[in-house]
């Protein structure tokens, strides 16, 4: 790493991280719950329960990708 330049922009501040994350936990639940919609037909009683796991499980994997890929925590 060297030295700052005049171009050098700092990330976003607290605000706009808060934002991103709330997005890709967003994105990640709403392609889990369209996975269960698109395996079961009608989800029903039980299912919803596997259709609100399967967007916790969406909203954790999107949020581990945008993680690994960003680098930072």
């Amino acid at each position: 790493m060297g030295f700052l330049t005049e171009n050098h922009r700092c990330p976003g501040g607290l605000w706009a991280r808060v934002g991103k994350a709330l997005l890709t936990v967003l994105i990640g639940g709403v392609v889990g719950m369209f996975v269960v919609y698109l395996v079961t037909d009608r989800p029903e009683g039980p299912v919803t329960a596997l259709v609100l796991a399967a967007a916790a499980l969406g909203a954790v994997l999107a949020m581990a990708i945008r993680q690994a890929v960003g680098g930072r925590p």
